[in-house]
């Protein structure tokens, strides 16, 4: 066994390492919220991806670094906000996934709440009405579903395959769903903020009755559902 820490890098390369990686996810929300301002005010398809890499201060090489195209901009936040709830989704001695995802969630949601501003209704109207765009969208809501299902998986082994796609078609359909409409209709900040606790209530009750979830961790080495097939 090699030491507490062995494997992570400290000091100043660790810092510097840090300090990019911060300045990396500045550099792609620039990117970003440039897209978006562009797009509500000259339209998507008279904005240009030169005219986005003006906007954010970057070459669009740089652009291009960032982002694979024009479409994949507007799901920026979609994309970080999935990675986010990945990196907060891991098991804690003595909590209950139940209560991992929601601390996660919360964690997330406090992000979206303000992300983007004005330009929400923007994201959205995108991604409703725009045919491409939708149809990406659908096969991000998918690819998020199945990403939760590995992450309940590995919070609570041994859940069973019903239990675990519910559970997770249940929490990102209900919060996807109350984002879109937040934005959709202009939420405010606060109105938005209260909006999705009580999704957060909502989905969280429809979760209560896997058993799975509600064990804390440490509770046995494998957590009971439906067997699998």
């Amino acid at each position: 066994m090699g030491e507490p820490g062995a494997g992570r890098e400290t000091g100043p390369r660790a810092t510097s390492a840090g300090l990019r990686e911060r300045k990396k996810r500045r550099t792609r929300r620039a990117i970003a919220a440039a897209a978006l301002r562009l797009f509500a005010e000259r339209g998507y398809e008279e904005t240009t991806i030169a005219d986005i890499a003006a906007a954010a201060d970057v070459s669009p090489r740089t652009f291009f670094s960032y982002f694979p195209s024009k479409e994949d901009v507007v799901f920026a936040e979609v994309d970080d906000r999935l990675a986010e709830v990945a990196e907060r989704l891991r098991r804690t001695p003595g909590e209950s996934p139940l209560a991992t995802l929601r601390r996660s969630v919360v964690d997330v949601l406090e992000a979206i709440v303000t992300e983007h501003g004005e330009y929400g209704a923007v994201q959205v109207g995108l991604m409703l009405e725009r045919p491409a765009l939708r149809a990406r969208a659908l096969q991000r809501l998918t690819d998020t579903q199945d990403a939760i299902e590995v992450l309940l998986r590995d919070l609570c082994p041994g859940i069973g395959d019903i239990d675990v796609v519910a559970a997770a078609g249940i929490a990102v359909g209900g919060m996807q769903a109350v984002i879109v409409h937040c934005r959709r209709h202009g939420y405010d900040p606060h109105s938005m903020r209260t909006a999705l606790d009580r999704a957060v209530d909502i989905v969280e009750n429809g979760l209560v009755s896997v058993e799975a979830l509600a064990l804390p961790s440490t509770a046995a080495p494998e957590c009971p559902g439906e067997p699998s097939p």
